[in-house]
């Protein structure tokens, strides 16, 4: 049921509904008002739901994801955000919920693959439970910012790297900042440069100069020019610089190449033009300037000289006027100089007065302002001389190396300065290995000492003579030394030559007239004791069976005795007379076995082994067995009697080369002393103590009539062994068949 209103009721009802109406217009035209600034807003503005999915979006929104909005609504905002780290993404969500806004930067990834780089804001619940997000692209300004910060980078870089001098500073000079190159050109650190000012280097020649420098840079913005700069050790410092204005915060900057070397240089170039053109003028060698066309262009007065020809018609001439032009090695030389653009020769030029000189001449292509120099010598004077005593050298070469004694020359401090190949030999070393060395180096170790007083010597008086034991490895060597202190001055010569041969015939001839002494009383010797000893022993017999058995043992040691004296006269005989000798061939092996089974029983009683080691199919020799047999007898029973206590005689029998077997004894006596081995075959030289030697000497004489020898070989404490060498086939001589 309708009420009726009163005339005020009524009223104030108008009233209101006109107050509505007005709200509702305000309402509108501010709803307006944010509808065209949410569509025309140059940032992209977005809502989201709870969900995060675009709820409405605006133009910019758009253009930023680069989709329609009917493609954009509906679309979850996590699709857009797969380049951003999960951490980060919790990070951000944790602040809007904590404090209801935020702002940060995210990366988003297009649809199309494009990234960008945005600013966003965040509002949680702005509208109800819509959330507002408003977003900017700023990828533009982070690529200017990274563009910026890389050029930031790379100036600092390249302004600590520089191999130039960079210096900022002020319009007064002051150092604002200096690079590592500026602070080693000074030799100072940059904290004491940086309160320092170009004013305080400046050298005093160049203080105007720099004034004026920093008046164009002022006016300009830019300015070149060069500086000297003295350090504070006195040094001057040469720049070339490159200035430029408002560079760094309105400071000026300027790149410093340091140019001092290249300065000093110019400067020596400068002096040394000079110096050229005095040696030019001054010099004792004839110098021409020709051109390609082989005009002479200019010369100096050695020029004149050395062409017979005045200045003024030398430089009209062409070069190739004084040589013979179809002579090959002229074009040889021509044609090398023009390949090669230097040369160094000499050729016979023909003077305008007749006469042919031989000149020397250095050739420079373009040497003079692109024109070639050549420098000449005359060396005709000094080829003949060089020919003379080319041949002259030649002789002396030829007679020194060619001749049958070592020549050695040695300069100071006793270097050799040049030995011949028989020199070469007696020291066992190369000449390559000799020359520049100290002759000392290559004396044995224990003959340095007698060598050092025959220098000495020789330096008294001026010459020397002695000879040195040059014996190494068991090796005899004797070398004759003649020292002759100058022949020209600060050269000295030494002569050698080798006389070990000469010495061991000297030795033989001495063991020979040794012999032939010994067989001479031998002779006599042996005659007059054979007769007496064959009288006592008849009577010693005729006594031994009347005397007591008491006095028995005399009598054995008297016949013992008697019998010893025998032998030794039987070894005599050997030596006073020669045997009727009958050469045959006869094998080696079977006489030495014979000689063994023959001392064996002597062996065992000693408690010895004798061991025989006897290649196979060894060929027969030439020899008389007997005399063989009497050798291997004393070597072996010698061998025994130095081993009291027993061991090993080994006999080995080979072949050494085609034409020789070799018999090697060892045994493992007490051994025999370097010393003491040479004089082994010496009459009464014995290393026993009953001995006569003469065992031994008979041994040597019966192998050397066998055209064999006997060598020794021992060590002290370990053996001896002897080692005879005995040739296959006898090699007859003219004396074997002549009867005395």
């Amino acid at each position: 049921m309708s009420r009726n209103l009163s005339p005020r009721e009524e009223k104030n009802v108008v009233v209101d509904v006109r107050l509505l109406e007005e709200e509702n217009r305000r309402l509108k035209e501010r709803l307006n008002s944010y509808s065209i600034i949410f569509e025309r807003s140059l940032d992209a503005i977005v809502i989201f739901n709870k969900h995060g999915e675009f709820v409405d979006v605006n133009e910019a929104a758009c253009k930023l994801f680069e989709m329609d909005k009917c493609e954009l609504i509906g679309k979850k905002l996590s699709m857009f955000l797969e380049l951003v780290p999960p951490d980060i993404l919790m990070f951000q969500q944790s602040m809007l919920h904590k404090f209801g806004s935020f702002s940060d930067e995210l990366l988003i990834k297009l649809a199309n693959g494009k990234v960008k780089h945005i600013e966003f804001s965040m509002k949680k619940d702005a509208f109800n439970e819509y959330d507002l997000v408003i977003m900017r692209d700023i990828s533009a300004h982070k690529a200017l910012e990274r563009e910026r910060i890389m050029h930031e980078f790379l100036f600092k870089d390249v302004f600590n790297r520089a191999v130039d001098s960079i210096v900022i500073f002020d319009e007064f000079g002051r150092f604002i900042d200096v690079n590592p190159a500026f602070c080693m050109s000074l030799n100072l650190e940059k904290a004491k440069l940086l309160n320092l000012s170009f004013q305080q280097f400046i050298a005093k020649e160049d203080v105007d100069d720099f004034v004026r420098l920093l008046a164009e840079l002022k006016e300009k913005g830019t300015a070149k020019g060069e500086l000297s700069l003295v350090r504070l050790d006195g040094t001057v410092k040469m720049f070339e610089l490159t200035t430029t204005s408002n560079v760094y915060s309105g400071f000026y900057m300027a790149i410093m190449r340091d140019v001092t070397d290249r300065k000093n240089m110019e400067i020596k170039l400068q002096k040394s033009e000079e110096r050229f053109r005095a040696i030019f003028e001054q010099a004792h060698e004839a110098i021409l300037i020709w051109d390609d066309y082989g005009y002479i262009l200019n010369a100096n007065r050695a020029a004149s000289r050395t062409f017979e020809l005045p200045l003024n018609l030398l430089v009209r001439k062409n070069l190739l006027d004084f040589l013979d032009h179809n002579d090959e090695k002229v074009k040889r030389i021509f044609a090398e100089f023009r390949k090669k653009g230097e040369i160094r020769d000499e050729l016979t030029f023909h003077m305008p007065n007749g006469e042919d000189k031989q000149l020397e001449f250095t050739m420079k292509k373009g040497a003079i302002d692109g024109y070639h120099l050549t420098i000449f010598r005359n060396v005709t004077e000094r080829r003949k001389i060089e020919r003379e005593l080319r041949e002259s050298e030649q002789k002396f070469r030829s007679i020194f190396d060619h001749a049958m004694d070592g020549i050695l020359l040695w300069g100071q401090g006793y270097r050799i300065l040049d030995v011949n190949p028989i020199a070469c030999e007696i020291f066992q070393a190369g000449k390559e290995q000799l020359l520049h060395r100290p002759i000392t180096e290559f004396i044995p170790e224990k003959a340095r000492k007698h060598f050092r007083k025959l220098i000495q010597q020789s330096e008294r008086v001026g010459e020397a003579y002695a000879e040195v034991d040059f014996s190494n490895d068991g090796k005899q060597k004797i070398i004759e030394f003649a020292l002759k202190k100058e022949i020209i001055p600060g050269v000295g010569m030494m002569m050698l030559r080798d006389i070990t041969e000469r010495k061991e015939m000297e030795l033989q001839l001495r063991k020979s007239d040794t012999l032939n002494v010994v067989g001479e009383l031998a002779a006599g010797i042996a005659h007059e004791i054979r007769n007496p000893m064959t009288a006592l022993k008849g009577f010693i017999q005729l006594l031994q069976g009347s005397i007591k058995e008491d006095y028995s043992m005399y009598f054995n040691v008297i016949m013992s005795e008697l019998k010893r004296i025998e032998s030794i006269i039987t070894e005599f005989l050997v030596l006073a007379k020669p045997q009727a000798i009958q050469y045959q061939q006869n094998d080696i092996c079977k006489i030495m076995q014979d000689t063994i089974d023959l001392i064996n029983v002597q062996a065992m009683m000693h408690s010895v082994q004798i061991i025989a080691d006897f290649a196979p199919q060894l060929p027969p020799i030439y020899c008389e067995p007997n005399q063989l047999k009497q050798v291997f007898i004393n070597i072996l029973k010698n061998a025994i009697e130095v081993m009291p206590k027993g061991g090993d005689v080994t006999v080995r029998i080979r072949q050494s080369d085609d034409n020789h077997i070799r018999i090697s004894i060892t045994d493992q006596g007490c051994g025999i002393p370097k010393d003491k081995i040479k004089k082994l075959g010496e009459p009464f030289y014995t290393t026993k103590e009953r001995g006569t030697g003469l065992g031994l000497m008979v041994s040597y004489k019966i192998i050397e009539e066998h055209q064999g020898k006997i060598d020794v070989e021992s060590e002290v404490g370990v053996g001896t062994t002897f080692h005879i060498t005995l040739p296959i086939k006898r090699v007859e001589k003219e004396d074997d068949h002549d009867e005395i």
